[in-house]
């Protein structure tokens, strides 16, 4: 009796979780907001459906990045991801008002090619993202503090980038705008 019900129980988390197996098996893509970055899944149908006239206004926090000096951050990369997912779901680009908020070893890659390559003998293969980011319209802030304690003066930032007199200061501006912070 007791093997039947485990066998029972098996079957059914197994035929439960078949369309997950199929969804997980499907190909991410990019698009249709950052064409090179963010690949998302398709996930249909929803049970909790993405209203396509809400006016979204999400930060995103940003403390640390990888290792690897050229490598991309992907807690950076997530900010991609978000726009895309929604996107393809029908949400107005003009609907999407995101905000990525750079502090602690993150924020060195508001830095230009040239001051990243001398500073950490590596590419900097977050500038691509971070230009598309702003192309759809991304505001980029640098923690002021941080900027100072780690030595990364604001005339090698990239173009676009925003300087914020802390990471805490920016997050409670962009709350008191209406902007949610993302956890992820």
């Amino acid at each position: 009796m007791r093997h039947a019900a485990r066998y029972a129980f098996a079957l059914a988390a197994a035929l439960s979780a078949g369309p997950l197996s199929a969804q997980a098996l499907s190909t991410p893509s990019t698009g249709p907001i950052i064409a090179d970055f963010g690949p998302v899944y398709r996930t249909d149908p929803l049970d909790l459906p993405t209203p396509t006239d809400h006016v979204f206004r999400v930060a995103f926090d940003v403390a640390t990045s990888p290792e690897d000096a050229g490598a991309l951050n992907p807690a950076i990369a997530s900010l991609a991801r978000f726009l895309n997912m929604h996107g393809a779901a029908g949400v107005p680009r003009e609907n999407l008002h995101l905000a990525l908020v750079l502090h602690g070893t993150a924020a060195k890659a508001v830095l230009t090619e040239e001051s990243y390559r001398k500073r950490f003998g590596a590419e900097n293969t977050n500038l691509p993202l971070l230009q598309a980011l702003r192309a759809a319209g991304v505001r980029i802030i640098v923690c002021g503090q941080t900027a100072q304690a780690r030595g990364l003066p604001r005339a090698e930032f990239a173009p676009g980038i925003e300087l914020a007199l802390s990471a805490m200061t920016a997050h409670a501006l962009l709350q008191e705008q209406g902007y949610t912070l993302n956890p992820f």
